[in-house]
């Protein structure tokens, strides 16, 4: 991978990744279309993830700081259990067990078969359409304060369907907080949190991974899209936030329908491969 794609794909990276929309699919079809290649796979894709999670870290550096503080007090009896902080550890770290379990099972398919654009344009598709359900029958009753277990395994689970391109990290999980009842800005908000020991964990895991390996291209595209990534999706959380306070999903909804369709037009007419040329 040269500078240059690791340029774009940073930037998409940084754009698409806390809309719901997919990111993952968005680097694979840019690199496919564009680049003719598989962008890095998805060891590349987690890794510039790292990026931006740093951003998530960076724009909720506060609660993050008063929730682990609150946590951790709680577990040597200085602070009650009850704690709002205090319980948002626990449903954080519950949460987080659904992918992480399922990230290490189907760690094969995740790197292979599910890289298929045919899926992805599918997944697109589907999820546009469960978004938009969800979107429309929400009560938004509920707030992070009636966040308990239960609720975090539902929340985990729906983040777990974002191994699968095309589906979207925040798209799964806001959609099943919706259908939960919460509001669209907790159901983000948590959605952030959720992400954070998933993301870092794959992105650390994968990094490793590919330290050991050979990269003729050096680490410095890695480094490059990492950064860019980090820079443009803390900008693009604030504007989130923003917005979902004020607006229903259903242009999300729109552009992953065009895109789908856009995807099966191209991919039907061979314009584009469904799978990475063979290295």
């Amino acid at each position: 991978m040269d500078f240059f794609q690791a340029m774009v794909l940073g930037i998409v990276q940084g754009l698409t990744e806390f809309l719901p929309i997919s990111s993952s699919a968005h680097q694979l079809i840019v690199s496919r279309l564009f680049f003719d290649n598989d962008g890095g796979g998805a060891a590349f894709t987690a890794v510039t993830q790292l990026g931006t999670e740093t951003a998530v870290l960076v724009y909720f550096w506060r609660d993050i700081v008063r929730i682990i503080k609150q946590w951790a007090l709680s577990l040597v009896g200085k602070v009650p259990r009850s704690d709002p902080d205090a319980r948002m550890g626990w449903w954080v770290i519950i949460g987080t067990i659904p992918i992480s379990v399922l990230g290490v099972l189907l760690k094969d398919v995740i790197h292979g078969p599910v890289r298929n654009l045919w899926v992805t344009a599918t997944m697109l598709l589907v999820f546009a359409l469960v978004i938009a359900v969800a979107d429309s029958t929400a009560s938004q009753r509920k707030t992070l304060e009636n966040l308990n277990a239960r609720d975090g395994v539902m929340f985990g689970l729906a983040q777990a369907c974002a191994l699968i391109p095309g589906v979207s990290r925040s798209g799964g999980t806001i959609a099943g907080g919706l259908f939960m009842g919460y509001r669209r800005e907790d159901a983000a908000r948590y959605s952030f949190l959720l992400a954070i020991p998933a993301v870092l964990a794959s992105g650390f895991f994968e990094l490793a991974d590919i330290a050991g390996k050979p990269n003729p291209d050096g680490w410095w595209p890695i480094v490059i899209a990492t950064v860019i990534s980090g820079l443009i999706g803390y900008a693009v959380i604030a504007w989130l936030l923003r917005y979902i306070s004020t607006h229903d999903f259903k242009a999300f909804v729109f552009y992953r329908i065009i895109l789908a369709i856009i995807l099966f037009v191209l991919l039907g007419f061979g314009v584009i491969d469904s799978a990475p040329p063979v290295a």
